[in-house]
C-alpha cells in the first residue's frame, strides 16, 4: 500500500460521517425556498447532509464539498452507518444535553440521521459531479462562484482543535467564493459554550467591509447551539 493510500485509510477512520436533512437546515440557517431560488448555493462542508441531495431534487443549484469525498461512496456510506449506531449509543448516555422537541427521541434523531446519510449517499452515486472534495482552509473555486454558503456544525465546534488564525483564514476563503452571504451555525463549541473569540472575529469582519448578524434560530438540539451568524458582503 503507498503512503497516499495509507493516510487516505487512516483519514477514513477519523472522519465522523454524519449529516443533517434538508429540513433541519431550513431551520438551523432560517432559511426561505424565496431566498435560494435562482441562487448558486454552496454547502461546506456538508458532510453526510441531505441538503444538496434534495435540494437539487427541488429545483436548486447547491454544490456540497468536504474534506470526506476523497474516499468513496461506499464507504462513506458504510462509514456512516457506523458512525450513526455510535452516536446513539453514546446519546442514551448523554441524553440531558440535548433538546428533544425536535426529534422526540433517540429513534426519532435515528431516523433522521440515515435519511440524511441515504439520500447523500445515492445522489453521490447519481451526481458525484456535484460532491467536491477539498481541504479547508482552501477551496478550489473561483472568486464570487457561490451565492449564497452555508456551514454547519464544524468552525466554532472544533474551537479546541482549529485555532483562530485557522477561523480567520477559512472565513477569508469562504468569503472570497461567495457574492452575497455566508451562514455559520452554530455559534458555541462542542460543550455549549459560545465560542469565545466570537466578538474579535465579529470585529475583524466589520473592518473588512461586512456586515455581520447573530440571529436566534428555530432550531436547537444541542443546548443553547440556536443562532447562528449572517454575514453580508459589503
Amino acid at each position: 500500500m503507498s503512503k497516499v493510500e495509507q493516510s487516505t485509510k487512516l483519514d477514513l477512520e477519523r472522519i465522523v460521517f454524519i449529516g443533517r436533512t434538508f429540513g433541519e437546515y431550513f431551520d438551523m440557517f432560517s432559511l426561505s425556498e424565496e431566498e435560494l431560488e435562482g441562487k448558486k448555493i454552496l454547502d461546506c462542508p456538508a458532510g453526510a447532509c441531505s441538503f444538496t441531495a434534495v435540494g437539487n431534487k427541488s429545483g436548486l443549484d447547491v454544490t456540497a464539498c468536504d474534506i470526506a469525498y476523497y474516499h468513496s461512496g461506499e464507504d462513506l456510506k458504510n462509514k456512516g452507518l457506523q458512525d450513526i449506531e455510535h452516536a446513539m449509543k453514546h446519546m442514551q448516555k448523554a441524553q440531558n444535553n440535548y433538546k428533544w422537541d425536535y426529534f422526540k427521541d433517540i429513534e426519532g434523531l435515528r431516523n433522521h440521521r440515515l435519511s440524511a446519510l441515504q439520500d447523500c449517499a445515492k445522489d453521490m452515486k447519481e451526481s458525484s459531479e456535484r460532491y467536491i472534495p477539498v481541504t479547508l482552509p482552501s477551496l478550489p473555486f473561483k472568486n464570487e462562484e457561490f451565492d449564497i454558503l452555508l456551514s454547519a456544525h464544524f468552525l466554532f465546534m472544533y474551537a479546541d482543535r482549529l485555532d483562530y488564525q485557522f477561523h480567520i483564514e477559512t472565513l477569508n476563503e469562504l468569503l472570497r467564493v461567495t457574492k452575497e452571504e455566508v451562514r455559520i451555525f452554530p455559534l458555541v463549541d462542542l460543550e455549549g459554550k459560545r465560542y469565545e473569540h466570537l466578538d474579535k472575529l465579529i470585529s475583524y469582519l466589520a473592518d473588512n467591509g461586512c456586515t455581520v448578524e447573530e440571529l436566534k434560530v428555530p432550531y436547537e438540539f444541542q443546548a443553547n447551539a440556536n443562532s447562528m451568524l449572517k454575514i453580508k458582503k459589503g
